[in-house]
């Protein structure tokens, strides 16, 4: 608590907020090695160790049985019942994996290409309406507005348009995408306020869990069934066997509104499975590619050559300009030891004892020159060329790495040719900022605050038409 009231990290003395991606990258820097730990004067409070070694991360993201999930640190995503993401245990995970893995296919793959493309279209076309400049104060209110409307349409089955979700429903009190907005933004509520003070929350969420059904069973009409979540709920109907274990749509709601406890019966079990995984869809399924999408363009807007290389690319693939529609954290289980060694080559042998925090930090491991060079230069041909597979880690690794990644990757792909294929992206001209060197300005807009992922603060920038 004293530490979360100091403003900054101290480099090498680690203390004060330990804010992961800046200060972190500073205190790498500092002791000279990929490996440091941090041992916080708090009473029985255990070590905590900091590492952006890609042969230890490879190591410890496949022995699962020797460095596991620290599942208590997800309290925050237990809302709707037990996920994917919150659960350790082989046979725990195992049947989370099994239940969830049929949704993320390729005729999902295929709706999430083709609702990315339509809805970033619709933005440009009926939004934005081809105006010749368009500016924003901050990127993330686009990327987050596309994100939503994705996720709503191949995630949950409802097929909106930007003007459609300007209507609210008869006897709802927001937009469908209002709704699936509030959900995940004000899910830390949960954890920090009292629950009698949370009826306001929890009307939206119930409202949230019922569109969603109700979009679900017009959608049974449709031969077209592709999005996550009637793909989750089909699977439900092909796992359970018999009418007692089946679970009828309608009992999603309930978990919403419960508490988790011990001792459920299998049936409630499924309940907790499906709802769960349904909300884990939700929260990682458009924050996340967001917040990514976000950052890549105020470095596409900064690096103007490296924006023309990508523009050529879309329109050498797509003379017409129109697409086809088609920081990990982890715990020690047993006493174990790590081995590193610093910038001049001297070997370190690290005691890690049972029970200790461990963070595989991959902004360390993306920005570590022992495997980039020129780590801090935005130059994304290095992946076009050979590259060190194990130092890259956006989806994490191992049986564990993110069950979404095609689906994020499916969806920036065609929101960022859509986008560059029609307009030229710049930094905004802000007066209080004309004598700043480049270096400032690449800072200011790539600053992050701590979220549910690593949040744009903000990135002012200006759309022109091509």
């Amino acid at each position: 608590m004293l530490a979360n009231m100091i403003p900054m990290q101290i480099p090498g003395l680690a203390v004060g907020r330990n804010q992961p991606f800046i200060l972190c990258l500073e205190d790498f820097k500092y002791y000279g090695t990929d490996i440091f730990t941090i041992v916080s004067a708090w009473p029985r409070s255990k070590v905590h160790f900091n590492i952006a070694n890609a042969a230890i991360i490879k190591e410890m993201t496949t022995s699962r049985a020797k460095w596991v999930k620290p599942v208590e640190q997800y309290t925050m995503v237990l809302q709707f019942g037990r996920n994917i993401v919150a659960t350790e245990g082989r046979d725990e995970w195992k049947k989370h994996r099994k239940i969830a893995n049929p949704a993320f296919s390729e005729p999902n793959n295929k709706m999430v290409w083709d609702e990315a493309v339509r809805i970033t279209i619709d933005m440009t076309d009926n939004v934005w309406k081809n105006e010749a400049e368009v500016t924003t104060e901050n990127a993330v209110d686009i990327t987050l507005s596309l994100a939503l409307l994705i996720i709503g349409s191949a995630g949950f089955g409802r097929k909106i348009s930007f003007e459609e979700d300007l209507k609210i429903p008869p006897g709802h009190t927001m937009s469908f995408k209002d709704a699936l907005h509030v959900v995940s933004t004000d899910m830390i509520l949960n954890v920090l306020i009292p629950k009698w003070a949370m009826s306001l929350s929890k009307r939206l969420r119930t409202l949230y869990m019922q569109e969603m059904i109700d979009d679900r069973r017009n959608a049974e009409k449709k031969p077209e069934r592709d999005d996550l979540f009637s793909s989750l709920l089909d699977a439900n109907m092909e796992e359970a066997e018999g009418a007692e274990a089946r679970l009828e749509d309608s009992e999603l709601i309930g978990t919403a509104l419960s508490p988790c406890r011990p001792n459920f019966s299998e049936l409630t079990i499924y309940r907790i499975i499906y709802a769960g995984n349904i909300f884990i869809f939700l929260l990682a399924g458009h924050e996340t590619t967001a917040h990514t999408l976000c950052f890549t363009l105020g470095l596409l807007a900064l690096y103007p050559d490296q924006q023309e290389i990508l523009y050529d690319n879309i329109t050498s693939v797509l003379p017409d300009k129109r697409l086809p529609v088609v920081a990990i954290p982890k715990k020690s289980a047993e006493d174990s030891t790590l081995v590193t060694t610093t910038v001049t080559g001297e070997k370190i042998v690290l005691p890690v004892p049972k029970g200790a925090g461990i963070t595989l930090h991959t902004p360390g491991l993306h920005y570590n020159p022992r495997y980039w060079k020129d780590p801090y230069e935005f130059k994304p041909q290095r992946f076009c060329e050979d590259w060190p597979r194990d130092a890259f880690l956006p989806f994490s690794g191992g049986a564990r790495s993110c069950i979404g990644r095609r689906f994020s990757e499916t969806e920036a792909t065609a929101i960022l040719a859509i986008l560059i294929a029609r307009y030229r992206v710049e930094t905004r001209n802000e007066p209080q900022f004309a004598s700043e060197t480049f270096e400032q300005r690449r800072e200011r807009l790539l600053k992050v605050k701590a979220g549910i992922t690593t949040t744009p603060v903000g990135v002012p920038l200006v759309f022109k038409r091509r």
